[in-house]
């Protein structure tokens, strides 16, 4: 099981980044995936997640209407698409799978989670 993720960088305030993860040994069939993040001598944060069965979505309230997360049409790359990037959003972002469904519960840390890939680091300078 490989969950790779890419797409992190340096950018200002108001600018925009996406992030990429490519799931690979495993069928994505029933889970939710989605994306975590922690910043420095901070909790991890749940960011947003999406069910793979029917494409439900969840996202923090720190980000919505600034990110979006989707799904490529193989089903095997998940995008969070961020916006509007402030300095707070500033944290390594970490993708993860977790069998079942997407849900506030799992963005909370309610839930534990299945599988996770390694960080990409986003900054955002003011």
């Amino acid at each position: 099981v490989q969950l790779q993720a890419s797409g992190g960088g340096s950018v200002q305030a108001g600018e925009s980044l996406r992030l990429s993860c490519v799931f690979s040994g495993f069928t994505l069939d029933v889970y939710g995936i989605g994306w975590f993040r922690q910043a420095p001598g901070k909790e991890r944060e749940g960011v947003s997640c999406i069910s793979t069965t029917d494409g439900e979505t969840h996202y923090a309230d720190s980000v919505k209407g600034r990110f979006a997360i989707s799904r490529d049409n193989t089903g095997n790359t998940l995008y969070l698409q961020l916006d509007n990037l402030k300095p707070e959003d500033s944290a390594t972002y970490y993708c993860a799978a977790k069998l079942g469904f997407c849900s506030p519960g799992v963005l909370s840390g309610r839930f534990s989670i299945d599988y996770w890939g390694k960080g990409t680091l986003v900054t955002v300078s003011s």
